[in-house]
């Protein structure tokens, strides 16, 4: 044991600790690995974000028929999901619900307005996925154009 006060000289206090450093870095990266490749393998945890395609996609202020598509990113219509559709710049009565068919299309019968001295304005429009599903609506979805005749 080296004197007293002698501290710079004393080595025993760093012996082995790089080599179980090494290990444990070795182990660690190891095991986020082989973690990582099991979660990837999951299919559960990937959700499909949904968006609208409507039809039309620009009307002009009073009472219309519109048709609301809910797509997946590929383009394929989901049936059973929720609409819900609000004023966004654009004003509604109010907020109504349609419910897509099996062909993945909801009908609405709506009246947008515009206020005085405005040109345009939007309805928005929210999804609420089929229970289930791996599908989310966390995006903006395409919206109505309303256009001062």
């Amino acid at each position: 044991m080296p004197p007293k006060g002698r501290f710079s000289a004393d080595t025993r206090g760093i012996e082995g600790l790089p080599v179980r450093l090494v290990i444990a870095l070795v182990v660690g990266v190891a095991s986020l690995s082989v973690m990582m490749n099991m979660l990837s393998g999951i299919s559960g945890l990937a959700v499909t974000e949904l968006d609208t395609q409507p039809e039309p996609e620009v009307i002009g202020p009073g009472d219309h028929d519109v048709e609301i598509a809910v797509v997946d990113p590929d383009g394929h219509t989901v049936s059973d999901a929720t609409v819900i559709a609000r004023g966004g710049s654009a004003r509604l009565g109010g907020v109504e619900t349609a419910t897509t068919d099996e062909d993945g299309v909801a009908a609405f019968e709506f009246s947008a307005e515009l206020r005085p001295n405005q040109r345009d304005g939007t309805v928005e429009f929210d999804i609420k996925p089929p229970a289930g599903d791996e599908y989310t609506d966390k995006r903006e979805n395409t919206a109505v154009l309303v256009v001062a005749e």
